[in-house]
This record gives C-alpha cells, structure tokens and sequence, in this order.
C-alpha cells in the first residue's frame, strides 16, 4: 500500500501551463498521435485521469486540463467561475494548441463544459467519450448535493471542512480498497485550504435549476445545439451505482445521440475511472480502433 506522501508517484506527467487572463492554467500533455482531451469534473482534477493517460498515452497523445480553481491550476480569489468561463478557457487552449480531429474525454462538469467547448468550434472535435456526467438541463439533484447549496452552512462544509471532496472519496467509489491512502492524497492534494476549495464550492453552486440562474442560458445553449454532434461517434461508459449521475442521465443522453456506443458498468459508481480504468483502457482503445480518424499529411504539436 502507497503512503499518502507518496501520491506524485502515481502522477508522474510533466506539468505544462497556458496564460489566460493572467491566470496559469495547468494541464498535461503526453505521447503523439491523435489528440485525446481529458477534461475533468468536481472535486476532482486532472489526477482522477492517471490510469488513463499513462496506458493511452503510448498510442495517442493525451491532454489533461485543470480547470481554473482547480487542481495545480491557479486558484484567483476574484473570478467568475461559471461554466461559460471554464468553456471559454478550455476552447483557448484547444486554439492555442492548434489541437485538430479532438477526442474530448469527460467526465461530470468535464462532459458540460467539453462539450460547449466542442460546440463552439466543431470542426476540431472528431469523437465523443463520456463518464457519468450531463450537458442538459435537469431538475435531479440528489439531497447530498442540495445540502451543500444551503447558505453559510454549505459554504462553510464544502470550503471550510473540505466536505465536499473528502465525502466523494467515500460515496464516489464502490471499491474501497482501491482508495489507498496515497490515492486519497492525491485527490485532496490541490485542495488544502479554504482559499484553494473556492472552485469546488462554485462549482457545487454553479448547478442551474432554474432560467433565473446565471448559468442556465449557457447550459440551454449547450443542450439545444447537442445534435450538431450527434452524427460524430460517440461511446458512454457509465458507472451505474452513481447516485449522482444516475441511469437515467445517461438515457437521457441517448435521446440525444441514440447511436452511441454504450457500457454499463454494473459495479462502479461516480468515480467510475477509480473502479473500474482496467476495464476502461481496453474499451476506450477498441472504440477508438473502431472509428479511426483521417490522418493528416502535417501534423503540427505545438506545445509551450
């Protein structure tokens, strides 16, 4: 068993950054090939993707964010933290990358926000791979949830106590064993005081229920242009012991993309790539043989 000092050996990518608005925004990008784009959720970071990017990355390059707010990104005190934010600043980076013929790689806010990202430039997105998440509107917010909204109380659970996060590292996985310590770490590692927990509070708070919300219109946009993409292939891999993202967001989606690619995993939870990435390797890889892109005569990397 790791110690939980021992967390960065299971994180072992080089850390890259790109300048928005002053702000650095960390990513990681490894390998060569067709580009995969990992894009993460709350409360976690581009360390939920590890046991992804190491075995892909010997056949594709892969790109990890992290969010402003979030993980080794930084953490402005003052900032808007919408979801209109977080797709602008990660469709600057697929600009800025030049990154062409994109498979976008989410999962929970990472599905939203990599999905308007993809929405507002479509010809650089080729396909389409999804974890527990949603990018449509939805009255379904589980009590855990809504309690972490409720004034004061909320903000001082989630960005005082960190409650938030450290409760995912229990209801987040159905394997328990596979949360060791020095995984545990890593999860928390970005989030060590209030001032660097302000994300996952916004993000928690950033949850539009209804048109008066400041995101609500950005999330209908989202979901009203969803068949733009739908002729793109698209697969689904979805834990469904998620009480979060249950089943039914993910038939939901399908109303949306009915011929997607789908596995359920019966067994996994919300942290679906925490119980179940051995399974997930193979099933990504097969998917992606199955639906190859056209190759380019020039392939240009640009990376900072």
């Amino acid at each position: 068993m790791h110690e939980a000092s021992d967390w960065r050996s299971l994180y072992p990518f080089t850390s890259r950054q790109l300048l928005i608005d002053g702000h650095r925004y960390h990513y990681v990008d490894q390998g060569q090939g067709d580009v995969l784009l990992f894009v993460h959720g709350n409360p976690t970071w581009s360390f939920y993707w590890r046991n992804l990017l190491g075995p892909l990355s010997g056949r594709y390059r892969v790109i990890a964010v992290d969010h402003i707010g979030c993980g080794l990104s930084d953490k402005p005190r003052h900032y808007s933290y919408r979801l209109a934010q977080h797709v602008a600043n990660l469709a600057q980076l697929v600009g800025q990358l030049d990154l062409r013929n994109v498979t976008l790689v989410g999962h929970d806010w990472g599905g939203a926000i990599g999905l308007g990202a993809a929405l507002a430039a479509p010809e650089r997105f080729a396909r389409f791979v999804l974890f527990n998440t949603a990018a449509f509107r939805s009255q379904a917010m589980p009590w855990r949830i809504r309690a972490c909204r409720v004034p004061v109380l909320g903000r001082l659970s989630v960005q005082g106590l960190n409650g938030f996060a450290r409760a995912a590292l229990r209801m987040a996985v159905t394997h328990h064993e596979r949360m060791t310590p020095a995984v545990r770490a890593g999860l928390l590692a970005p989030y060590d005081s209030w001032s660097h927990r302000q994300a996952i509070y916004r993000f928690v708070e950033d949850i539009p229920l209804s048109p008066k919300h400041p995101s609500y219109e950005t999330l209908l946009h989202i979901e009203r242009r969803l068949p733009l993409l739908a002729a793109q292939p698209w697969l689904f891999i979805w834990g469904m012991r998620d009480w979060c993202f249950t089943p039914q967001f993910l038939e939901r989606f399908l109303t949306f993309v009915p011929r997607a690619d789908v596995h359920r995993l019966t067994d996994a939870g919300h942290y679906v790539v925490e119980d179940a990435h051995e399974r997930i390797v193979p099933l990504m890889e097969q998917f992606l043989t199955r639906n190859p892109l056209p190759q380019p005569q020039d392939r240009v990397s640009l990376r900072p």
